[in-house]
């Protein structure tokens, strides 16, 4: 283990041999930091944050520090985090509440980019942007390869579905549909399917095919959501994206943007 002369490991910390600590970084007790991991430096740890391998931490980035909610009163609770993460300068990563579980939730090949904030009690998944100062409310979750565009503000308890691509500088207060481009341009809306996203990510043509099918009858239909929801659920050969996507829809307690 490389731990510069400059850096404090609590005794407590436990540190696999293959990480390199850099100057001036805090690793507290109740941490758990995996193979590989490199705190560039300046990094502050707190616990228990139970850390994978891997993972970058850039100057200034604050990791598992107490939930900012005031009904916190020093309860044991958690963050997690998984594997190949690059965790950007001044990022704020909470850990959980006890009303909420317990546990902020960060998975696998993320990209949190600086000034990204992470409240307490959200879970992230796998390959999944947040870029410059997106900040996420408590209890927010990101499904797995979602982009939450720079200067983002999301309210608490919202869900932002999977494959879905949000615009810079959008205020979202209801779900993220799946596969969506949302962007506040004028008004915040869904603007049809994130096709570009989707080609990169290996969709054939046809599972693309069947997601606009439906995006057209939920966006550009003249029915409301529950009539759309019906007309779908009466085709044949839906697709399993789909039936994701409705889902999604019917799970839904802030209502989706449309």
């Amino acid at each position: 283990m490389k731990v510069h002369p400059t850096a404090i490991v609590d005794p407590g910390a436990e540190v696999h041999p293959s990480c390199n600590i850099g100057p001036y970084c805090v690793v507290g007790p109740e941490v758990e930091l995996g193979e590989a991991c490199h705190l560039i430096s300046h990094v502050t740890m707190e616990g228990p944050t139970k850390i994978g391998a891997h993972n970058a931490f850039f100057p200034f980035c604050s990791i598992g520090m107490p939930p900012q909610d005031l009904t916190y009163a020093g309860e044991p609770t958690r963050l997690e985090i998984g594997d190949h993460n690059q965790i950007r300068e001044f990022v704020t990563i909470n850990r959980g509440t006890a009303k909420g579980g317990g546990l902020t939730r960060v998975g696998n090949h993320v990209l949190v980019m600086a000034y990204a904030h992470i409240a307490h009690d959200c879970a992230i998944g796998d390959h999944v942007i947040l870029a410059n100062a997106a900040t996420l409310g408590g209890h927010v979750t990101v499904e797995e390869w979602a982009t939450v565009g720079a200067l983002c503000p999301v309210h608490h308890f919202i869900r932002i579905g999977a494959h879905s691509f949000i615009g810079g500088g959008t205020t979202i207060t209801r779900d993220v549909l799946p596969f969506s481009k949302t962007s506040a341009s004028r008004d915040t809306r869904a603007y049809g399917l994130n096709a570009i996203g989707l080609e990169r990510r290996g969709f054939s043509k046809e599972r693309i095919r069947k997601i606009h099918h439906a995006y057209k009858i939920l966006l550009a239909s003249k029915l409301n959501t529950s009539q759309a929801l019906e007309k779908l659920k009466a085709e044949p050969d839906r697709g399993e994206d789909v039936d994701m996507l409705m889902k999604f829809i019917e799970q839904s307690e802030r209502g989706v943007i449309k």
